[in-house]
């Protein structure tokens, strides 16, 4: 498996470990504290360690469960990490090894226990676990001990391993969502995270998080890890000694090593942050507000508000690292939340001229589809749908001139603009969605992204235009050859004796219906581009009349009858043109281009109908929740170690 633990290590003969699970009561100032968290531990990166470690933990935390009600040992332990996180803030040296180690071995301890609790009780359990012997307030101060640490403790090498804790510590207890399959809004849990005296620091606490993943720091060594003694002189633990892990563990046995693994607070601050805003939309969360109000530093002084949510990061810095890690869900969701929600962000990117550090790896994710998940390819396409919904960006990336693009395999592409790129990854991505997929709203947004761009296209590359028009072509294929077998259907039903029900009439029925709107869309998409570009499109133009027969068959069909009427006006007026020249001297392929770009010139605009224009704007789905909140559990479950239980219901209600 790749660890360095050993696989022999009984813990459960471990004079600390009994004690902390046994029925007697531990004081609070009681000395057994320093032995019992004098461990050294390099914590796990991979889900075999974490498995492993869960393993050899197991029955230790199922005595605890037995015990702790009566014991309040695990509520002590929060009680001396409430404790010692007011210490930290306050400590002078707050690169003391010492005193940090203490600290990160307490929370860790802390996060073990909590993670086994949130996956065997209730959360009503839970909470008596954590509240045992106490005032009701414990839960409420451990959320408040982690908020302090996350906000106002420096991120620094000595202190990265606390941080790393925190936010994971936090994730865990706000996992009792995924074990209940409950809404948060009726959690005690979710209760106290989003109305707690900590909320005052919800701006400062998501600017942190934000910070953690911008800041991309690479995991460093715990305390005291492959030392082989404790730090603490003349104390060696049993409990722990021997529980270091290999972090290059999967490195070593082939694998690509993940995200968590190259940057763990990154990957846990960003999954944190996304498990805070997509829960309590329809309440008053003040993660959501604030992640949805942040202003670039660059900005002049922020205004005060009732709300308090107002906080300031470098723009800059996040769009680098989104660019950098746009191939990855998590990221993308991100992103997706600030361009929908946060007018200054999406001001800010649209105003950037390096946009296609952003858009290139999205690209790549949907030419990539068969590989992505199907959230990240519908995430992904709502992104470019809401940047499609400007005019300038539209603008912008036909403008964007790219070469030598070695990902698009199936045509070399010397030289080809970024809107052509993502015309043709598009319309890639409608074809295996009608292929593989068939989610009517995957392609319906597709479509809707390239109809806002289309009176924008400029000096589309020929093979970009043959894709376009070939997008017909297959789809008006598949529509005739099911319009054709439906009527076969109708004729033999009539014939027929006796009258019977053909099942897949009603299927056909709705197949040609979805595939009449696609066709349509298509249509109005080279109408537009037709009626607002032509000049500047010739290689489109040409394309047109190359295939002028594909068209022929739908001149007379009612539901494409008036937008293909224009098409038809265009190609007739340039095969005309055509026929002039042809009587003159035989003409070739530049010739053709030449008669286009110089008939384009007279081209009389009035001889096509007027449509209105084409313009797409995102709206989010009623109750986003329901597709948002599993997703982002699935997205913990899959790339933090925080491997949960598969069975749990949350789990089995994905969408």
């Amino acid at each position: 498996m790749g660890t360095a633990i050993s696989k022999n290590l009984d813990l459960s003969s471990n004079e600390y470990c009994l004690k902390f699970i046994g029925n007697t009561s531990i004081t609070f100032n009681d000395p057994f504290w320093n032995r019992f968290l004098s461990f050294n531990i390099t914590p796990p990166t991979t889900k075999n360690d974490q498995i492993l470690l869960e393993s050899k933990i197991e029955p230790l935390c199922q005595e605890l469960l037995k015990t702790n009600l009566n014991s309040g040992n695990f509520s002590t332990l929060i009680k001396l990490f409430n404790f010692k996180s007011t210490e930290l803030l306050n400590a002078v040296d707050s690169d003391a090894t010492l005193f940090n180690w203490q600290i990160f071995n307490t929370l860790f301890t802390i996060r073990c226990i909590l993670k086994f609790l949130t996956e065997v009780t209730n959360e009503e359990q839970l909470i008596q676990h954590i509240e045992t012997n106490g005032d009701g307030t414990n839960l409420d101060s451990f959320v408040g001990a982690i908020f302090n640490v996350v906000v106002d403790v420096p991120v620094k090498d000595s202190t990265y391993p606390i941080h790393l804790e925190a936010v994971t510590s936090l994730l865990v207890l706000l996992s009792v969502q995924y074990h209940s399959g409950q809404k948060s809004d009726r959690s005690l849990i979710y209760n106290v995270v989003m109305k707690g005296k900590h909320v005052i620091s919800a701006p400062l606490f998501i600017k942190s998080l934000l910070t953690n993943f911008v800041n991309q720091q690479s995991a460093v060594a715990a305390y005291g890890a492959g030392q082989g003694h404790s730090i603490v002189i003349g104390i060696a633990s049993e409990l722990w000694s021997m529980l270091t892990f290999n972090r290059k563990s999967e490195e070593q046995n082939g694998l690509e090593e993940s995200d968590f693994q190259k940057a763990p607070l990154s990957m846990q601050s960003i999954l944190l942050l996304l498990v805070l805003v997509h829960n309590w939309t329809t309440l008053n969360n003040p993660y959501r507000l604030s992640l949805f109000s942040c202003l670039n530093q660059d900005n002049n002084p922020i205004a005060p508000t009732k709300e308090n949510t107002v906080f300031k990061i470098d723009f800059n810095s996040l769009y680098l690292t989104l660019s950098k890690k746009a191939s990855g869900d998590a990221p993308t969701l991100l992103l997706y939340l600030l361009l929908h929600k946060n007018t200054s962000f999406k001001k800010y990117l649209l105003d950037r001229v390096d946009i296609q550090e952003l858009i290139f790896p999205i690209l790549k994710t949907l030419y990539n589809a068969p590989n992505s998940h199907s959230h990240h390819i519908y995430m992904s396409l709502i992104i470019l749908l809401i940047l499609s919904e400007d005019d300038i960006f539209n603008k912008t990336v036909h403008e964007t001139k790219l070469k030598n693009i070695t990902w698009y395999t199936e045509r070399q592409l010397n030289e080809i603009s970024l809107g052509g790129l993502l015309i043709l990854v598009i319309i890639r991505t409608i074809q295996y969605n009608m292929l593989k997929m068939r989610d009517k709203y995957l392609h319906t947004n597709c479509l809707a992204a390239l109809a806002n761009m289309s009176s924008q296209f400029r000096d589309l590359h020929p093979y970009v235009s043959q894709r376009l028009v070939s997008l017909f072509e297959t789809i008006a294929k598949k529509y005739q050859k099911l319009t054709k077998r439906l009527e076969t259907n109708k004729t033999k039903d009539i014939n027929e004796t006796t009258v019977t029900i053909n099942q897949d009439d009603a299927e056909l029925e709705q197949d040609i219906n979805v595939l009449e709107e696609v066709l349509r869309m298509v249509l109005e998409i080279l109408n537009s581009a037709l009626s607002t570009q032509l000049i500047n499109n010739p290689n489109l133009i040409y394309t047109l009349l190359y295939n002028k027969h594909i068209f022929e068959p739908f001149k007379d069909n009612v539901v494409f009858q008036d937008i293909i009427c224009n098409i038809d006006i265009v190609i007739r007026y340039f095969s005309q043109l055509l026929a002039d020249k042809s009587q003159q001297n035989e003409v070739d392929a530049q010739q053709v281009l030449q008669v286009i770009q110089q008939g384009g010139k007279y081209w009389p605009k009035e001889k096509i109908v007027k449509f209105p224009d084409l313009k797409f704007k995102y709206v989010e789905e009623e109750q986003p929740e329901e597709f948002f909140i599993p997703y982002v559990w699935e997205l913990v479950t899959q790339q933090s170690i925080l491997n949960c239980n598969s069975s749990s219901p949350m789990n089995i209600a994905i969408c």
